[in-house]
């Protein structure tokens, strides 16, 4: 990483937060002859998106087409809204879901290359791209962008936190004050991006919109704190839908470390059981559905149940079990001793949504998808979850032009807000695979239109 005294007083723009949208904005506003700077407040990039294991979401992407797959973006849209609680911002998302196919296409361009598929909860078809290695698709990302934009000549300086919006006497946004190792600096630009993240780690903001969370364990890292919440409230902008806060329900909370356990598991075919060793509910249905059902069991949580040829299909296993997080047994008479769940009941489970798998007719809770392969190859797992916090929906208000509203619904010039820090977009719940998607289509959208605003401004 550069030296903090490197740092220029002026930049065209400047981008706060080093996750996937803030480096998709840096490379786009780049790619348009912007010179940017990232500014990212941890010691390292990445923020959230470092944690993103399942894929991102696209319709009628060459990817489907080439793994023989048909599909719509009015289905992807109707899904994203009815997932959503019909609650979404309907231009959001209609911009969202058009722009998904191309933003596969445009990271192609730059080494990042998702060519395989996966389903998540409240999908009909293989709509998260992944990589052809499998791999958690979040860390892939970020690495490979953050080596675009270095390459590119951007610069990334960490330890670096944001304090303050510089505005004009019009109200313009016009620059920030930035804390670093060397003290506090004031940079100049055209335009700033909050690229922040949410508020997923904050105890504070969670307990002033949703007190009944606040003590659910969080999947986000810790520096998710709603910093570019506090930023653009300072400068008027209006925030909305702060209650939509999702709880993820397959987390592993054992350890002081909390770790998501990827929907994608599901999706090539795991099964959830309750300490009876039984089924209690559709695996990949949208996810307040699926954590509200673990929930209603006061059991302690419950159980993911894989075997051989599941763990196959999705790489973040082998991390899960490297870590310690999945019990191991020869037999399912073997991981349900392991687990402490009933022998017969899981026996009888597995054989029935094998049944299912055979007929694709789940007659019990009516899943019609993450049944490509039965659980019959041995050996068989289980990781023990619970639902966690995970992302949160809500946010700063802005346009389909990424452009921060205030709270009379005018633009406040020279802002941008894009990524987990903006709201309206997934309504009262994330379908997952999304939030990816929403990176990278936002991220280049905010580096397109602050490249925009700059070249009408200069």
């Amino acid at each position: 990483m550069p030296n903090n005294e490197e740092l220029k007083k002026k930049y065209d723009a400047v981008i706060i937060g080093s996750g996937g949208t803030g480096l998709t904005a840096a490379l786009q506003a780049r790619g348009l002859g912007l010179n940017v700077v990232v500014l990212e407040k941890n010691g390292k990039t990445g923020g959230n998106t470092n944690r993103a294991s399942s894929g991102m979401n696209a319709s009628e992407s060459l990817v489907q087409l080439n793994k023989g797959i048909i599909d719509n973006n009015r289905d992807f849209y109707e899904e994203t809204l009815k997932g959503g609680g019909l609650l979404n911002d309907r231009a959001m998302l209609k911009y969202f879901v058009r722009h998904s196919a191309i933003a596969i296409s445009w990271l192609m361009k730059y080494g990042v290359r998702l060519t395989d598929l996966t389903i998540t909860g409240g999908m009909s078809r293989k709509r998260a791209h992944r990589p052809g290695s499998m791999e958690p698709v979040g860390f892939y990302l970020t690495s490979r962008l953050t080596t675009q934009v270095k390459k590119q000549g951007v610069n990334i300086f960490t330890n670096a936190r944001v304090t303050k919006l510089l505005q004009d006497s019009k109200g313009k946004v016009n620059g920030v004050v930035v804390d670093t190792d060397d003290g506090e600096k004031t940079i100049k630009a055209q335009a700033v991006l909050l690229a922040t993240g949410g508020f997923g780690a904050s105890k504070e903001i969670i307990k002033k919109y949703r007190p009944d969370l606040v003590d659910y364990k969080t999947t986000n890292q810790p520096g998710a704190t709603g910093d570019g919440l506090k930023l653009a409230k300072n400068v008027g902008a209006q925030l909305m839908q702060m209650n939509f806060i999702q709880v993820h329900p397959t987390a592993n909370t054992d350890n002081p470390h909390v770790y998501l356990i990827g929907e994608g598991l599901r999706g090539e075919g795991a099964i959830l059981v309750n300490k009876s060793g039984q089924r209690f509910v559709n695996e990949l249905s949208t996810r307040k559905i699926v954590s509200d059902a673990i929930t209603s069991l006061h059991e302690d949580g419950a159980y993911l149940i894989f075997d051989s040829g599941v763990r196959g299909h999705f790489a973040a296993v082998e991390f899960y079990d490297h870590i310690g997080l999945v019990k191991h047994g020869d037999n399912l008479a073997d991981l349900a001793k392991e687990i402490g769940v009933d022998p017969a009941n899981l026996k009888t489970t597995v054989a029935d949504w094998n049944k299912a798998i055979e007929s694709h007719k789940d007659k019990e809770f009516g899943r019609t998808t993450g049944m490509d392969r039965a659980i019959d190859r041995g050996p068989y797992y289980a990781i023990h979850i619970h639902p966690a916090i995970h992302y949160t929906m809500g946010g700063i208000h802005i346009n389909t032009e990424t452009q921060v509203l205030d709270t009379n619904g005018n633009v406040i010039k020279g802002l941008y807000a894009a990524g987990e820090v903006s709201g309206g977009l997934h309504g009262n719940n994330r379908i997952g695979g999304n939030s990816i998607a929403e990176t990278v289509i936002f991220g280049r959208q905010a580096g397109i239109q602050m490249a925009k605003f700059v070249r009408e401004n200069k």
